[in-house]
């Protein structure tokens, strides 16, 4: 475990201060499919990726199935990126689920004690990647399953965050791929003692809103908040709910992706 830590965070290091979303172009609406992103059954086979040589041909983007979320904005975005690596080497992260996953829960949700991979399923152009945080004398706790698909075409085609595999903290109100507006009411089930559920719609450079906190506990409990939220660009949001206070500040969270409303 060690050495794969050390090898995530090694890459996520040189990716710090480095958004790929800058080179987005708008993505037009198309059909999303929602339940692949919850509830999704996993073998226990687990490999990782590791980047590959540049060619020299620069392939046509492919349909994305799912709701864009980071670090492109969409497959031309990703395209965009693999011109640059092709070119010069740029970003070889973005090959890696593992460490796109660390930089997205530390740097783009801000949750900076979810350092750790803790398990890791990659098959073809779609990865599962278990993240959580350090526990002194224990085992590290585990925070969410991150869903990753590549984005564009071509065996350089990046990694891009596209959801979660929620079990006992789920987000299931909006639902995956709808446009909201603000407010916006969110909502799900959990299960826990004395959870404190914060919150955020999150876009492509940062928080637009939250709301903090929501006392809620039991087994398979509904939840249900409002959150305001100002500021939104682009093609997608992603909210996030979260909850922790017992160990560390954020233990487990859930995320979905949606469209904001023009």
């Amino acid at each position: 475990m060690a050495s794969r830590r050390g090898r995530v965070l090694a890459a996520v290091m040189t990716a710090v201060g480095v958004t790929a979303a800058g080179v987005a172009c708008e993505q037009s609406p198309r059909a999303l499919e929602p339940t692949t992103i919850n509830g999704t059954t996993t073998g226990s086979a687990a490999t990782t990726t590791t980047p590959t040589t540049p060619t020299t041909s620069a392939p046509a983007p492919r349909d994305f199935p799912y709701q864009p979320l980071w670090p492109f904005a969409d497959a031309d975005a990703a395209a965009a990126w693999q011109e640059s690596y092709r070119s010069g080497g740029h970003q070889p992260w973005h090959l890696d689920a593992e460490a796109t996953t660390i930089a997205f829960t530390t740097d783009h949700l801000g949750f900076t004690e979810i350092d750790q991979v803790l398990a890791s399923d990659v098959r073809d152009d779609e990865a599962w990647v278990t993240v959580g945080y350090a526990v002194e004398q224990s085992k590290p706790g585990t925070a969410a399953v991150v869903h990753l698909a590549r984005i564009g075409a071509g065996q350089n085609a990046p990694w891009e965050v596209v959801g979660t595999r929620d079990t006992t903290l789920t987000l299931t109100q909006p639902r995956y791929g709808t446009t909201v507006s603000s407010p916006v009411t969110v909502g799900g089930q959990v299960t826990g003692v004395d959870e404190s559920i914060r919150v955020q719609v999150i876009g492509p450079s940062g928080g637009l809103g939250d709301s903090c906190c929501l006392a809620a506990g039991g087994e398979d409990t509904p939840w249900s908040t409002t959150v305001t939220y100002q500021g939104a660009t682009g093609d997608a949001l992603t909210i996030v709910a979260s909850t922790g206070g017992h160990v560390t500040e954020v233990e487990r969270f859930a995320i979905t992706g949606v469209r904001p409303a023009a």
